[in-house]
């Protein structure tokens, strides 16, 4: 196993190095819409959604599945997890995540599960000769399956791996594929106040969208026959990326903590994102956050403005205590996204920590 985790870092530090400079065009527009299953980049969660998903370092439980796989390894025992996402509000998306940690044993790791679905509402069903519908209707779903292992290697040394089974439906036509995160964070200080953490993640093969959808019935004039005609789709990538960030705790008192967060995000098909966030939290009750993600054009708007997201971002986290002994308590968390057009988007869960 010792083995395993330095395999693991050097995987995950050997990408820091080697994935920006092969995509040295991340951050330039110039590949922008040439990967596809964007929703691999829609964190689905509410509690790090609040301070702009910057906390790569020092995330830690199952909402770590998606930002860093590697602090699920700091998840006790049970973590039992769902979040619904109102996405951008106006145009009927929604989104639902549930999701389970466990650990195995009291010194082994950290088995996790999750399971993310992305629905469309209904949607009218066209065809050539019903342009204007009544043919019925039909719903596309997005649905991502996490599978998850993270483990503690040292007092200081955490790694995790995600493999991630992807599939995009309409009524004829799919797309299915496979991808892999992975992820370590480093804990130091006197009391364990920095984390940093980096994560690479969506790295797998291609994509392609097959089904009866690409068949077409045509006329053969000459042959004066029908016959079925197959239309091939492209194949596209995925939307790898390397988050690098780093967390720092300020003790404020005995009922009193304040947490900042920063993150870089090198993308490989669009420009890349600098988060920071910040959360306040008041003994065993309650959380506050905020955050801020800037990329390139964000602040001009206009067409310099290459994302829905405009920047800001807030959330909070009710707690109630079930057995402080064991630590164990159940949360409502809340976060908004402010986007421009549509109205946001509005993420509410619950967690159950045992």
């Amino acid at each position: 196993m010792k083995h395993t985790v330095k395999y693991l870092i050097v995987m995950v530090l050997a990408a820091v190095l080697v994935l920006p400079s092969q995509t040295s065009k991340a951050g330039n527009e110039d590949r922008s819409g040439q990967a596809g299953a964007d929703e691999l980049l829609i964190n689905p969660w509410a509690r790090s959604t609040g301070w702009a998903s910057a906390n790569t370092g020092g995330v830690n439980g199952l909402e770590a599945q998606y930002l860093n796989v590697a602090g699920m390894a700091f998840t006790e025992k049970t973590e039992i997890g769902f979040s619904h996402s109102n996405y951008l509000v106006g145009t009927g998306i929604n989104i639902n995540s549930v999701g389970l940690s466990q650990r195995l044993s009291e010194t082994g790791g950290v088995f996790g599960i999750g399971i993310m679905s992305m629905s469309f509402g209904d949607i009218e069903r066209t065809t050539v000769n019903l342009p204007e519908g009544g043919s019925g209707e039909f719903t596309p779903t997005y649905l991502n399956v996490n599978i998850s292992y993270a483990k503690a290697f040292s007092n200081s040394i955490y790694g995790g791996i995600n493999f991630k089974i992807i599939s995009e439906q309409i009524s004829n036509i799919g797309a299915q594929g496979i991808a892999i995160d992975a992820g370590v964070q480093y804990v130091t200080g006197r009391d364990d106040q920095i984390q940093f953490g980096v994560a690479l993640k969506n790295v797998g093969p291609e994509m392609k969208f097959t089904g009866d959808g690409m068949s077409l019935r045509t006329l053969i004039t000459d042959a004066d026959h029908t016959m079925t005609v197959e239309q091939r789709s492209d194949a596209f990538e995925l939307p790898a990326l390397i988050r690098i960030g780093a967390t720092y705790d300020f003790d404020l008192g005995e009922q009193h903590e304040l947490s900042v967060a920063g993150n870089f995000q090198s993308n490989s098909f669009r420009k890349d994102v600098i988060s920071l966030g910040m959360e306040y939290s008041f003994s065993e009750y309650l959380d506050v956050r905020g955050g801020y993600n800037y990329e390139p054009g964000i602040i001009e708007g206009g067409s310099e403005r290459t994302t829905i997201y405009t920047g800001p971002t807030g959330g909070a986290s009710v707690k109630v205590p079930m057995d402080k002994e064991k630590g164990s308590y159940f949360s409502i968390d809340y976060s908004y996204r402010a986007t421009d057009p549509f109205d946001g988007v509005h993420s509410v869960g619950a967690s159950l920590v045992l």
